[in-house]
Order: C-alpha cells, then structure tokens, then sequence
C-alpha cells in the first residue's frame, strides 16, 4: 500500500512533468521584478485603486472615464487624454499602448466613440488593439465611456 505522503508526492510529480511538456522548449515564465505603482503628478491618489501598475515591461492602466462632457465623443477624447497622462508619468508613450478595452453604456453610441477613438491614435505608428465591451452602467452615472489600456515600457 502507498502511504497518503508518497501520493501526493507522485501526484506533484506528474503534475509538474506535464506542466513542462506543455510549455515550449526552452520556455521559461519568469516575474523578474516586482510591481510598481506609477503616481500621476497632480492627481490625489485613490485608496481604491492605482492610476497604472508596472510590472516588467508592461503598464496596466486602471479604466479611465470621460469627464463632465456630455457626448461620447467628448468622454472618449478626455477618457483617452487622461490615459495620456498616465502613460506620461509611467515614462511610456500613446505609441506603446498595444491593447485597450472600451466600456460602452450604449453600443449604438459605437460609430461617434469610434471617431474620437481614430482622432486620437491617428499619430500612433499602428493602432493599438482593442475590444468593445456593453455594460449596463458604469461607476459614474452620468459617465458613457471607460477605457483601460495595456502599454509596452521602452528599454
């Protein structure tokens, strides 16, 4: 009979030899350094939440919303100026977002947010890329938009 020890120690065994013919050839995941909280000059920090965490060479920028405006193109172009300032105090630029997720109250308002959307990353090398998602309502009431990115830190 196996005792209860050696099984578990078997189980992890063969757990971990799967986990390493799944993985690639010489692939290897490492965390090489820790998270860093990036602080926006000017802006009071929230107990809630960080503006962005930079962990390796990548930014994740918290949802950003549109300000007082009352059109979506309006919320879009602060929501994404605010993203700005973030990608500025993290060191990064609008050319380093590489994946966005835009919130929508309402997906029929999609075209006129879309427009803004082109506006602003016009100047960008390539687009970044980017999901719409609809969501009943967002932490603001009166808010119509929210955007969070994904950025590539330069070396």
């Amino acid at each position: 009979m196996i005792s209860s020890g050696r099984r578990v120690r078997v189980a992890r065994t063969v757990v971990a030899a799967f986990a390493a013919l799944a993985s690639p050839v010489g692939v290897r995941a490492q965390v090489t350094s820790a998270k860093q909280v990036i602080v926006v000059p000017g802006v009071n920090r929230n107990p809630n939440l960080s503006s962005a965490i930079r962990v390796g060479d990548l930014l994740f920028i918290s949802g950003q919303l549109g300000g007082n405006d009352s059109t979506i193109e309006g919320q879009t172009m602060q929501a994404l100026e605010n993203m700005k300032k973030v990608l500025d105090a993290a060191g990064t630029t609008v050319d380093n977002v590489v994946k966005c997720t835009v919130f929508l109250t309402d997906m029929k308002e999609f075209a006129k947010m879309n427009e803004a959307y082109r506006a602003f990353f016009s100047a960008a090398k390539d687009p970044p890329g980017r999901s719409a998602v609809a969501v009943v309502a967002l932490a603001r009431p009166t808010a119509k938009v929210e955007i969070e990115c994904i950025a590539a830190m330069p070396k």
